[in-house]
């Protein structure tokens, strides 16, 4: 067998590397997970469900996911947990283990790709898409827009600024896996345009009855 072991939390949502979503642990085998992370080194990976449900296992899991660690939780009285956890990296799944007492796999970091075009150029471009679909969904309803001094920029770091635009984008879990799965960010990057764009499409011909 290949790979680290890693406790995993299969769910109907992706977490990006660089982002950071709350949770809310009510499942007993799940607690267990919490707990036993807390008492680790608080790391676990998020897969996303393709089919079934996140209750009750008989799931079918993506082959790859994120490492995410634990930066605050708080255990409820009656046992449920919440938490806010921050996605690390990508994860390939090797193997998946028995769900015994939680589901586990064994796990890798994708290897770097060496050669990758530049992100930078599409930086401008995907930021100014995420920003007016954000807008536009703000219209029917759809969620606040981005706030006008937010930047994307992953602190000079172009990698991460397209994990963060990724993560600030309105996409469904579809493609959000579409994104986690992308080889490298200036592939993402490409993808979000594409995305974005067709998300623009389908709002304006909303507002305007088309």
């Amino acid at each position: 067998m290949t790979g680290t072991r890693l406790p995993m939390f299969p769910l109907s949502v992706v977490l990006f590397p660089h982002a950071s979503m709350p949770l809310h642990v009510f499942e007993p085998r799940y607690r267990e997970l919490m707990r036993d992370c807390l008492e680790g080194d608080q790391r676990f990976g998020i897969v996303l469900i393709e089919r079934g449900s996140e209750v009750g296992g008989g799931d079918e899991r993506s082959a790859l996911g994120t490492r995410g660690v634990i930066n605050r939780a708080a255990e409820l009285p009656d046992g449920r947990w919440v938490l806010e956890v921050r996605g690390e990296t990508v994860v390939v799944i090797d193997e998946w283990l028995p769900d015994d007492p939680y589901p586990l796999a064994l796990v890798h970091e994708p290897d770097l790709v060496l050669g990758q075009p530049d992100p930078g150029p599409l930086l401008d471009d995907a930021s100014q898409r995420v920003r007016r679909a954000r807008a536009l969904l703000s219209e029917h309803g759809g969620g606040p827009p981005l706030e006008p001094g937010l930047v994307f920029d992953g602190g000079g770091d172009a990698e991460r600024a397209a994990w963060q635009l990724c993560s600030a984008a309105p996409v469904n879990a579809y493609d959000a896996q579409r994104l986690l799965t992308c080889d490298g960010a200036a592939e993402r990057l490409a993808l979000l345009v594409e995305l974005m764009d067709d998300l623009e499409l389908d709002l304006r011909r909303m507002l305007t009855g088309d």
